[in-house]
């Protein structure tokens, strides 16, 4: 009987282990986005999307410069399919295209939003492809950063932070 009862703890001790550690993993995935620019615009990009699953691509990309991190003068406007800022091969696929970048100056950032027809998984891996963190001449972007909810898509190279002046 004593057996019977220490195995049956013994189990029941493995199953919380498993348990726990699951739940440990699982809180660490989220954890492992760095605290960088381009992560805190696509949290707040996913953040958006989710709470507002109607809002248009201009309608997030005016909300993303206003992100706190962003510690200049931003600007938004639309883009057609083509050659593309940041970018070393044209870029289409997309029915709508909206840039935000600073309005003046040589930082390294240029971020886009994107509503996408066709393949999601195929768009956002010809726009990494393609990517080009030296094209803004006298700068080179610390990160690039591409995400997704559902049809939207997020791109953005920039500094890993910027500094206020």
């Amino acid at each position: 009987m004593k057996k019977a009862i220490a195995l049956m703890l013994v189990l029941v001790m493995v199953f919380a282990l498993v348990a726990c550690s699951s739940g440990e993993e699982a809180e660490g995935e989220k954890a492992e986005r760095p605290d960088t620019l381009g992560n805190a615009l696509l949290t707040d990009f996913e953040e958006q999307k989710k709470a507002n699953p109607e809002i248009t691509a201009q309608e997030l990309a005016d909300a993303l410069i206003t992100n706190e991190k962003i510690l200049f003068a931003p600007a938004t406007m639309p883009v057609e399919p083509g050659f593309l800022s940041g970018f070393s091969n044209e870029i289409t696929g997309f029915s709508e295209g909206i840039m935000f970048a600073p309005m003046i100056g040589s930082i390294a950032f240029v971020g886009y939003v994107f509503e996408v027809d066709g393949d999601v998984d195929a768009f956002m891996e010809t726009l990494k492809t393609n990517a080009d963190p030296r094209w803004n001449i006298c700068v080179e972007a610390e990160e690039t950063i591409v995400g997704n909810v559902d049809n939207t898509v997020f791109f953005v190279m920039c500094p890993t932070a910027l500094e206020a002046e």
